[in-house]
């Protein structure tokens, strides 16, 4: 059994990035940009709105602050500040959650964020910190193994693994830098056949060909990636074929 992810709710304004529409036909929970590094108000409202009415699990994708950035660019933010942001962020969210008969089933940090706090303990505790600040015991979704599950276990929340499809890995199991050619994965047989193996096996080839062990609950499907849509309904057809059964662990 595994659930899909993707991150969702990648616009702003007039920009729009994700098709959330057809991504919330395919995954069991939506990542929704909280309004730091993509999302408004608008399109949270109507990401939850659509995933309730769908069954889709949601959660909190929350980053630093860099709308201009992403989220993918590096920051220095003070331990305490960061709880703050983390709490913000969610508690936005949750409005529009909660108006759509939902809840914020858990947290995923994004981007430079996500990265950082799979080493960096400090940053991972403050974002454990904002979490419990918001209220509730919210699992977090992330890498195995990371600092930001050792913070989360360390107060009581609940840790979710997941692992990326769209991916490359290193040989230590973490993220290859998108700076570095080939970082991710396009190729839409690739994923499929990655997504399968993960699912089945817990194992991925890292992009210097060596095995490594990504034993997860949670598939991520980025939403951003040229043809995500369509890459999604092939991962999921290709996962209940071979008798995966595609749920929520939310």
């Amino acid at each position: 059994m595994i659930d899909l992810n993707a991150d969702l709710g990648e616009g702003f304004g007039r920009w729009t990035l994700t098709d959330d529409d057809q991504l919330l036909s395919v995954v069991t929970s939506a990542n929704v940009a909280c309004g730091f590094h993509a999302g408004d108000p608008s399109t949270m409202r109507r990401v939850c709105a659509t995933a309730v009415e769908r069954g889709v699990r949601i959660g909190a994708q929350v980053s630093y602050r860099d709308l201009a950035g992403f989220g993918r660019r590096t920051m220095d933010v003070p331990p305490d500040e960061l709880a703050d942001e983390i709490a913000y962020q969610i508690g936005a969210l949750r409005v529009f959650a909660e108006a759509a008969g939902g809840v914020v089933a858990y947290v995923k940090p994004h981007g430079a964020l996500y990265n950082r706090v799979v080493r960096d303990t400090g940053q991972a505790t403050a974002v454990a910190a904002g979490i419990l600040l918001a209220g509730g015991s919210t699992p977090v979704l992330g890498l195995p193994g990371s600092a930001m599950h050792t913070a989360a276990r360390a107060v009581g929340l609940p840790v979710v693994t997941e692992a990326f499809a769209d991916r490359a890995y290193t040989g230590q199991a973490t993220l290859v830098p998108r700076t570095t050619p080939g970082a991710v994965v396009t190729d839409s047989d690739a994923i499929v056949a990655r997504s399968l193996r993960i699912a089945r096996e817990g194992r991925v080839e890292s992009l210097d060909g060596s095995e490594v062990a990504v034993r997860a609950r949670s598939l991520c499907l980025h939403g951003d990636t040229p043809g995500a849509a369509a890459i999604a309904v092939r991962v999921r057809g290709a996962l209940t074929a071979a008798g995966v059964r595609v749920a929520a662990f939310a």
